[in-house]
């Protein structure tokens, strides 16, 4: 993902305090997740993708397994 995140996507990292989570992430996880919420088609399936994320974020998993930060590997 090049350029800024989507303002909603900010928004959404910023209320729950996952900002620095996100940011922990490597580049192509977090493109990966933005990519994959601005594909959804319905607006259903981007908030649904959009909370995946946040939850998978406060909950150190990556597409619903665990996440190691890299420097703990």
């Amino acid at each position: 993902m090049d350029g800024e995140l989507p303002r909603f996507v900010q928004s959404a990292l910023e209320s729950r305090g996952l900002v620095e989570a996100f940011e922990a992430r490597s580049p192509a996880q977090r493109a990966h997740y933005v990519r994959r919420i601005l594909r959804a088609v319905r607006a259903s399936t981007a908030e649904k993708r959009l909370e995946q994320m946040l939850s998978e974020l406060e909950g150190g998993l990556y597409m619903k397994r665990r996440w190691t930060p890299p420097r703990e590997r």
